[in-house]
């Protein structure tokens, strides 16, 4: 399933408790596993052996994949993995309106990208039309769906309100033979969209809604991506969910607490389907958990979408989207979603989850993965005046300071360097312990300098400050032990840095749930992204988009894949060192 190394089972939560159980139980030994019932689909299946579970990750390619997919991708794939059993991909289909490959390709791609493997087990909801389509017409002769000429509207109106039964269609009493009739006609494409609809015959004064005869098959004249024009009558979700579930052989399906008042009808279909002797026992079961509800983030579709075509970001993988290909160009590492989803664990009960602990989780991940580089974000020239004009050399930096495996590299260094304009100060505050006239400080890695004065504009600017240099202070030489100084800054050389921009991404909102007050785009964060010009060290003239550095002191960094061009990348901040909003709110 992912390439990182099995965790063995436990029984952490409900759902590894209730998977557990079911292997002890045996319960799906009996299950007849391989081919799957009626006519050959395009994914017959290869047997499986009965004692292993089977999960699915379901998606509906009409969109992009986001942060609280990442959560259901992990659990569905590593409760497969940590049990040897199989999880599935599998597109859900059956809306041609609002699907497109773009999204199938998409999330093939961010699901291989999170590390996970469905080997041969890719399936379409659009694989099993013929066999949704007979069942369907099982389900009309046996009395227990009808076609429905009410609209859409009037469906909705009919199905009474959640203090209020339903009430019957006229077309609910529908004679089987004459239902089944217009059916065939639907699928021939002899009536007009929304004209007619096939519902199931349940029960109208049920107190749960989705079980007051719902739409099982509505007609849409529209060109699917895969079965093309075959098709003008398309299944509802609810239909073709649970009965792809049955014939794939899914043991546990796994969704979010939204469909928790689903799972009657889910049961419903599939019990009545067995009765017919269309599906055998045992059938799979659904089991709901708490989706993810992540502060200072928007994981609605509507609301996603909104963003993006009111242009308040910059497309769907703009970094500061909570989308996975947004994450990925800002820089998240796919173990730091595995961690994250880990964390936070998995339960039945609705929580809010702090985003700082996503950002710690990346953290994590990239402290170990992220080689050490240099970058002076806001520029200011260091001069050393007594530095020969001539002179070159170079200072030796690790990659890792706890990975010495990973080695060194060599940084230059001249008589005119580039340092933070934090690092100066004229007249410092107590405890302040960087340049400032008459101060010294070791360059890191380099030397140790005694700041002597600065340049100033017209407006009293800094645009310049000035030092002496310590020849026998040099980092890794036997007179840097002679110099015991409190502040060490970073630098670079003016004649060798890369000039580059760097785009400072911070949190898309600025108050913890957006749009619990007021319009959701009104709580947007005006400081989201600052560009701005830095200079970095020139081995980061090679980084590409797969790269991941420490700027230190600053925070990780990527090269944007979109922006960046060779030898000239443009960086985008993928997470601070530490969590600065918890200091903000103190």
């Amino acid at each position: 399933m992912t390439s990182k190394e099995k965790q063995p089972a436990s029984t952490s939560n409900f759902l590894r408790t209730i998977i557990e159980s079911d292997l002890a139980a045996g319960t799906y030994t009996s299950r007849t596993w391989g081919g799957k019932p009626g006519p050959a689909s395009a994914h017959e299946g290869a047997p499986a052996d009965p004692a292993k579970i089977r999960t699915r990750f379901p998606p509906e390619p009409n969109g992009y994949l986001h942060f609280g997919h990442a959560k259901s991708i992990c659990l569905n794939f590593g409760l497969a993995l940590d049990y040897e059993g199989i999880c599935h991909l599998r597109f859900d289909d059956t809306n041609p309106v609002t699907e497109d490959t773009e999204y199938v390709d998409s999330i093939i791609d961010t699901v291989k990208w999170l590390g996970f493997d469905w080997q041969e087990h890719l399936y379409y909801a659009s694989d099993y039309f013929d066999e949704l389509y007979r069942f369907a017409e099982a389900f009309i002769e046996h009395g227990l769906a009808y076609v429905d000429s009410l609209t859409p509207e009037q469906i909705r109106e009919y199905r009474g309100t959640l203090i209020a039964p339903g009430r019957p269609s006229p077309d609910r009493d529908r004679p089987p033979k004459d239902s089944l009739k217009l059916f065939r006609e639907m699928r021939e494409g002899k009536h007009p969209d929304g004209s007619l609809s096939l519902r199931l015959k349940i029960d109208m004064a049920s107190p749960n809604i989705n079980m007051r005869d719902p739409v099982i098959y509505r007609i849409r004249h529209a060109h699917h991506h895969r079965s093309g024009d075959k098709w003008c009558i398309y299944p509802m979700y609810d239909y073709s969910h649970c009965i792809s579930d049955a014939l794939e052989n899914i043991t546990h399906s796994i969704c979010t607490l939204e469909f928790e008042d689903h799972r009657p009808l889910y049961d419903w279909i599939l019990e009545r389907l067995a009765e017919f002797g269309m599906l055998k026992k045992p059938l799979p079961h659904q089991y709901e958990f708490s989706r993810l509800n992540l502060s200072y983030v928007v994981l609605s579709k509507r609301r996603l979408i909104q963003l993006v075509a009111e242009k308040y970001v910059d497309g769907w993988d703009d970094p500061r989207m909570p989308t996975l290909v947004g994450a990925r160009r800002r820089g998240y590492p796919p173990e730091g979603f595995r961690l994250f989803a880990e964390r936070i664990g998995v339960s039945k009960a609705d929580s809010w989850i702090d985003y700082s602990i996503l950002e710690d989780a990346m953290r994590e991940v990239l402290n170990e993965s992220a080689p050490r580089r240099i970058a002076v974000l806001d520029p200011l020239k260091l001069i050393i005046d007594n530095y020969p004009a001539s002179q070159r050399e170079t200072c030796e930096a690790p990659n890792h300071p706890q990975k010495p495996d990973w080695g060194t590299r060599q940084i230059p260094f001249s008589g005119e360097l580039w340092i933070e304009r934090s690092d100066f100060m004229e007249t410092p505050p107590k405890g302040y312990f960087r340049l400032f006239p008459g101060n010294t400080v070791r360059l890191r890695y380099g030397y140790v300098v005694k700041c002597t004065g600065c340049d100033k504009d017209a407006d009293g600017n800094v645009t310049a400050v000035h030092c002496e240099y310590f020849p026998d202070s040099k980092s890794g030489t036997a007179g840097a032990n002679n110099y015991k100084v409190k502040g060490n800054i970073h630098w670079l050389c003016a004649n060798s840095a890369i000039a580059t921009p760097v785009h400072l991404y911070d949190r898309l909102f600025r108050v913890e749930q957006p749009g619990n007050e007021r319009e959701f785009e009104r709580d947007l964060n005006p400081a989201s992204k600052n560009t701005i010009a830095a200079q970095v060290e020139p081995a980061l003239a090679a980084a590409s988009a797969a790269d991941c550095f420490q700027f230190e002191r600053h925070g990780y960094f990527t090269a944007d894949k979109i922006s960046s061009k060779p030898g000239k990348p443009v960086f985008n901040r993928t997470v601070t060192l530490r969590d600065s909003w918890k200091k903000q709110k103190k």
